[in-house]
């Protein structure tokens, strides 16, 4: 860094010169201790202020205590002539910058010259002024990639990111998708560690040169009235689909051919698969729509683990695993560095010794690590946020839609609201992949358990169960649409159904038709082709006349279809044959179609509160 303001000149961290304020809290800019002129700000910033994303006009300029006395005076430069420090942005009341002609490099604004005159005025007649509001305490906002994304949630960060040299530390994918940094619906971020050796003292962790895979993925998802975040944990052992994709790299497009039954982990790296590659195999998994991806590298957990000041952890013994590199005694631990690198690695010394025990080292690790940016300490320090900030940057790879500091920014603002106690970490249930026999190495989908929790993270429903103001109402809603399966079901035979193709595959129709015709004894029912104008649809819907519901029950019954998917009409004749429209949520036949969300998370769902501090590693 140079002495323009971004390095250390004349001794001094820039980080150092940003000083926390409890009477209005933002931060300020101290210049008053350097000879002469302080150090500029950032480049893309003013002299005298930075103003943050969707607020107007953060003043950074000093408090009216620091700019009295002795140690606001401006020093005499070589010749005897004073410098004189910058112009400040908002011209505080009592403060050299509200007196016409003050600041120096322009001319005191009428504004300024009216407060000024204001404030004598208000001195003769006796009357005090009214002391300014306290402005909410403004909370940190860590991007990182990797383990530690999750930090999203911490707030947001405010004039730091906007120096150029943040925005520049970041990099970017095209992965084919530019959403925009800010949606009205739910968020869903797609957050990967690889297991890239890259960096510093990483070679020494073996398989040196990996192109690196999806070593650890969650899926963070946002509700769409902030008020709750669940995070998803996906096992990279687990085997699973990976479609077709294309990447975007130097100008040139590659389509990736899909594999199946392979490794989750092997959606990125493998065959030189992108981010964008593993954003598709996440969305075919769970059903929801990734809105935006980070992705990074060991190096994110070493440095940002050190940039807070460290992440306690705790574990319920001693574990030395030669593998990770870990070697701490039983109890409490605050780690930072290398030390925070092999706990979120280990899994030899914990557990069963799988990659589903470390996830639950994770998860701790990342519960932690939201509560200490949480924490005064750290937000109200402007080295640490100096030091977070360029640490997260220089850690992140995003896609094109957040591919910016100030994109970030604003993506901050719109998740900051999610409370800690409402943020619930889950695994995605599995079970051990029965082809491999007792010594399995990998794991597979558990549907069972699986679907309602996907159902849940789709539905808006928290797992931290906070949201109640509207339950008596759904429920109410809920129970007049279930009506419409109670009652007699005909006999299968008796079903009459045209099948059209809504769910943008090709074939789906004629493979329900066949399904149900061949396993299920609805010999009746018939292939319509593609939907309306062949578009896609998102949910399937089964639509039928009143004299139809007993024909309408049994198809809900063999498609696996839930209340909310029949739809009756008023019609008086029914029509020769009821209309079912597949639509994206048919995954297969003989797949449940819809799955109603249960109102809680199921108890043996695998699954760590971001505020419970009491957990600790067997």
């Amino acid at each position: 860094m140079d002495a323009q303001g971004r390095g250390r000149a004349g001794g001094i961290d820039p980080a150092d010169q940003w000083v926390y304020d409890p009477k209005t809290g933002s931060y300020e800019l101290r210049l008053d201790h350097a000879d002469g002129a302080g150090p500029a700000p950032g480049p893309g910033s003013s002299p005298s202020a930075i103003t943050e994303p969707g607020s107007s006009a953060s003043s950074f300029a000093p408090s009216s205590k620091a700019s009295s006395g002795a140690a606001a005076r401006p020093k005499a430069a070589p010749g005897g002539r004073r410098e004189v420090p910058g112009p400040r942005a908002t011209g505080r009341r009592g403060s050299p910058a509200a007196k016409p002609g003050a600041a120096a490099g322009g001319k005191a604004g009428t504004k300024t010259g009216s407060r000024a005159a204001a404030a004598k005025a208000a001195a003769a007649t006796g009357r005090r002024k009214p002391k300014p509001k306290k402005s909410t305490k403004k909370k940190v906002l860590l991007w990182t990639g990797g383990t530690l994304a999750f930090v999203l949630v911490g707030g947001s960060l405010g004039a730091y990111l906007l120096y150029e040299h943040f925005n520049n530390n970041l990099n970017k994918v095209d992965v084919g998708i530019n959403n925009g940094a800010v949606t009205k619906g739910p968020v869903n971020i797609l957050v990967i560690g690889t297991d890239k050796r890259d960096g510093e003292g990483n070679a020494g962790y073996g398989d040196e040169g990996s192109v690196g895979h999806a070593d650890t993925t969650l899926l963070f998802h946002v509700s769409e009235d902030r008020s709750n975040a669940t995070a998803l944990s996906i096992p990279r052992d687990m085997i699973t689909d990976i479609p077709e994709c294309t990447t975007k790299k130097d100008g040139k497009t590659k389509s990736i051919p899909g594999s199946k039954g392979v490794r989750f982990n092997e959606s990125l790296g493998q065959e030189e698969r992108d981010p964008g590659c593993t954003w598709r195999t996440v969305e075919q998994l769970t059903g929801l729509k990734v809105t935006h991806f980070m992705m990074a590298d060991f190096n994110a957990v070493k440095k940002m683990s050190s940039a807070v000041g460290g992440v306690e952890v705790c574990l319920a013994k001693d574990i030395n695993d030669p593998k990770s590199h870990l070697k701490l005694s039983k109890g409490r631990h605050k780690i930072e560095g290398e030390d925070a690198l092999a706990f979120v690695r280990t899994r030899h010394s914990v557990g069963f010794e799988s990659d589903l025990d470390r996830i639950k080292l994770q998860q701790q690790f990342l519960s932690s690590m939201i509560r200490e940016m949480k924490s005064d300490d750290t937000f109200t320090n402007p080295k640490k946020l100096y030091n977070l900030g360029d640490a997260a940057t220089k850690s992140l790879t995003v896609d094109s839609g957040i591919g910016s500091v100030s994109d970030l920014t604003r993506l901050a603002k719109d998740l900051s609201r999610v409370n800690l106690k409402n943020i619930t970490f889950a695994t995605v249930p599995v079970v051990d992949n029965p082809a491999e026999g007792p010594h399995h190495k990998t794991v597979v989908l558990d549907k069972a358990k699986a679907e309602p929790l996907f159902a849940m993270v789709r539905q808006d429903v928290s797992l931290t169960e906070v949201k109640e103001k509207e339950k008596k109402q759904q429920e109410q809603a809920d129970a007049k649409q279930a009506a419409l399966l109670q009652g007699p079901r005909s006999a299968p035979a008796a079903v009459r159904v045209k099948v059209l193709n809504g769910s943008g595959r090709m074939g789906a129709a004629q493979e329900a038709v066949s399904w149900m015709q061949n396993s299920k004894g609805l010999v009746r029912s018939s292939n319509g082709g593609n939907a309306s104008g062949g578009k896609k649809v998102d949910k399937t819907v089964l639509e039928f006349a009143p004299a139809q519901a007993d024909q309408a029950r049994r198809l809900a019954d063999v498609m696996g279809l839930s209340a909310d998917a029949l739809k009756q009409s008023s019609a008086t004749t029914a029509p020769a044959e009821m209309t079912l429209t597949l639509g994206s949520d048919f995954k297969a036949a003989g797949t449940p179609v819809h799955v109603e969300a249960p109102a809680k998370a199921p108890e043996d769902i695998q699954r760590v509160e971001a505020d419970d501090k009491n957990i600790c590693a067997k």
